[in-house]
């Protein structure tokens, strides 16, 4: 009978230790101002203060007077909680879709982003036609970005050197100057042009 009472014990203990304290202590140190940010989400909020997004999952930009993020397997960002017919929002799906190279339906896509891409102006680049592992990648490439700058320049008339120095300013090196690739968040990049032209 003792060893069952000492098992208990050691269960409630370890119970309260591991479900409780150490949960409570990590929320706690996540919280600190130097954490905060990156704990609840890294949220980005435009110039009245409204959240229009994290810096950690892309967005899809339509219009002519954004710059495109890459292209996505999933509807995670988009999908209609009223409508939402593949369960996007029920599952949380995120991922590449694991169709082959040779697979017909990835090639269709393909074929038909690079004709809207070329339509628009704009050299396919791989990460304009290539979605990420995840399907969630907020980053493309500084020369994805600058792909994009004439068609963007002229619809918000402004200079093409403004949006270069845009692009440019809002670029996440790499870390350490070795790990990795350079990057541009597409929705911080989007939030800056629109600081400077609302045409």
């Amino acid at each position: 009978m003792n060893e069952i009472i000492k098992a208990i014990r050691i269960t409630f203990v370890l119970w309260v230790l591991v479900a409780v304290i150490y949960p409570a202590g990590i929320l706690a140190i996540a919280q600190l101002p130097f954490l905060s940010n990156q704990a609840n989400g890294s949220l980005i909020r435009n110039a009245q203060g409204q959240v229009v997004g994290s810096a950690l999952i892309g967005q899809p930009f339509t219009s002519d007077k954004y710059f495109n993020s890459r292209p996505s397997t999933s509807s995670y960002s988009t999908a209609d909680p009223k409508k939402d017919d593949a369960g996007i929002l029920k599952t949380g799906v995120s991922g590449a879709s694991n169709l082959a190279p040779s697979n017909p339906d990835l090639l269709k896509r393909i074929k038909t982003d690079i004709s809207k891409l070329q339509q628009s102006g704009i050299s396919a680049t791989a990460d304009l036609v290539y979605t990420s592992g995840s399907s969630l990648d907020p980053h493309i490439t500084p020369e994805s970005a600058k792909a994009q700058v004439a068609r963007i320049a002229q619809v918000r008339k402004v200079e093409p050197s403004q949006l270069e120095k845009l692009i440019d300013q809002n670029c996440d090196r790499r870390f350490l100057g070795v790990f990795g690739e350079d990057g541009v968040n597409v929705l911080k990049l989007n939030l800056a042009i629109d600081a400077i032209s609302k045409a």
